[in-house]
């Protein structure tokens, strides 16, 4: 992380695998870290994806009732069937397929397994395609683009309840 940021001491709340973009809090507060990252608190985490294929509101009603991956029923999930959304440029750009048509979903999930908003579009039939996290509980991207960051100081820690 140090050879993006340069801010020393400042740890990742969550994570995002090698394949996602997006939101990235980073905190030296590890009760604030916690309030955000632990399970306990089902603090929501909302996604854009983009899929292989049209979704349809068959398929945004299982994802939102929990799928079966990995021998595990997820948890509801919050998911809109949603128009392209206005997004930076990928540095590595998705796999396009001209006869194939693509589609976005918001997704909101309070788990975080490991992987498991493209596991979640997969086992419903809709491969994921790129996968940004706009959200984290109550603070989300906004108009940062990549490699931005905004410094918050005395951040107040919402109610974890």
């Amino acid at each position: 992380m140090s050879d993006y940021i340069d801010i020393r001491h400042v740890y990742p709340v969550g994570r995002l695998d090698y394949d996602s973009e997006g939101l990235m809090i980073l905190t030296d507060d590890g009760e604030f870290n916690n309030s955000l990252s632990d399970p306990k608190h089902k603090k929501p985490k909302t996604y854009l994806a983009q899929v292989e294929g049209i979704a349809t509101k068959e398929q945004a009603e299982k994802l939102s009732k929990g799928v079966m991956i990995e021998g595990r029923k997820t948890l509801p999930a919050v998911v809109k069937l949603i128009d392209e959304p206005k997004l930076w440029e990928r540095s590595t750009p998705i796999r396009f397929r001209k006869l194939i048509p693509t589609s976005w979903l918001e997704i909101s999930i309070v788990e975080g397994k490991n992987r498991q908003v493209r596991k979640m579009t997969a086992a419903v039939g809709l491969p994921c395609l790129r996968l940004v996290r706009i959200k984290i509980g109550e603070y989300s991207l906004g108009e940062l683009e990549p490699g931005q960051y905004k410094i918050s100081s005395k951040l107040q820690i919402p109610n974890s309840k």
